[in-house]
């Protein structure tokens, strides 16, 4: 049954989002600042300032509504802004209608995380950041979790992908995390921040129940210098700088994905070596394929 959708947020994970949506043969509306990105994809296109109340109040009455925006940058007025704030806002506005949405998907954080020692984190561990990003992200989870509206939290780890390339860019200048003391990091591809999304919208609209929290991140979780010391391989560059300052503050953990699995969810990229191999194939930074 065709359902309509709205994404809140709708850049460059929403686009994808829409697009398998509407292959789907579902309406898609996406919502942002400036919609001109939209034009041409099918996906119809919402002007949206969500410190407007009457644009929150004139929201079209839908289906489902996606929650994936990004804060304008890295700082406490824009953290609260964009999450709790603004999710707040979009909450009071459909909590009041009779034709309230059947589920909101929330795109919440693994910062959320306080842990550092590499310890295994599932959505039963407590979510006790010390940084204001994860604490931010975390008031709005439980905004969600508090609504009188069905809400789902979907934690994703470190979003990498098509022009996603910090990484790369740091092998290719001859920069390695350190060996030790190991620092466990997870990511997961853009593509599957989309599958994802699109996984669970799709198993709702079948009339399957779903649980109020999941954490999306690929199945390997892995040290980072691991992960750059392949990257070098795959590059054919030689690391000639440890990287040390910036990491010191980093947290380490590994996620453990197995609840959204269950759900029957494959990822399309289920380790590291397939997503970037796929990103420096398609950025260039590769004359051969892996």
């Amino acid at each position: 049954m065709k359902n309509t959708i709205l994404i809140l947020g709708c850049g460059d994970i929403g686009m994808v989002l829409g697009r398998e949506l509407l292959e789907a043969d579902h309406r898609v509306i996406g919502a942002r600042r400036s919609t001109a990105a939209l034009e041409g994809s099918g996906i119809e296109p919402l002007p949206l300032d969500l410190h407007d109340e009457e644009a929150l109040a004139a929201l079209p009455d839908v289906d489902y509504v996606v929650y994936i925006l990004s804060a304008d940058r890295f700082d406490e007025a824009a953290y609260r802004a964009a999450y709790p704030d603004g999710l707040k806002a979009v909450l009071r506005t459909y909590e009041g209608r009779n034709e309230a949405p059947k589920r909101l998907f929330f795109v919440s954080s693994t910062s959320v995380y306080g842990q550092k020692e590499g310890e295994r984190v599932d959505e039963e561990t407590p979510a006790e950041s010390a940084g204001f990003a994860g604490a931010l992200m975390r008031e709005a989870e439980q905004a969600l979790q508090q609504s009188s509206l069905p809400g789902t939290v979907v934690r994703f780890s470190g979003i990498y992908g098509p022009g996603r390339d910090r990484l790369i860019r740091q092998v290719l200048e001859g920069r390695i995390a350190p060996k030790t003391p190991p620092m466990y990091s997870n990511r997961i591809h853009r593509d599957d921040c989309a599958g994802v999304l699109a996984h669970l919208i799709g198993l709702a609209a079948a009339g399957q129940s779903l649980d109020t929290l999941y954490l999306a991140s690929d199945s390997a979780p892995a040290p980072l210098h691991e992960v750059m010391a392949w990257l070098a391989t795959q590059l054919k560059v030689e690391s000639t700088e440890v990287i040390q300052a910036p990491l010191r503050k980093r947290s380490s953990k590994r996620c453990d994905n197995a609840r959204l699995r269950a759900t029957g969810y494959a990822f399309r990229y289920p380790s590291y070596r397939e997503g970037y191999a796929q990103v420096m194939q398609e950025g260039g930074f590769l004359a051969e394929p892996v």
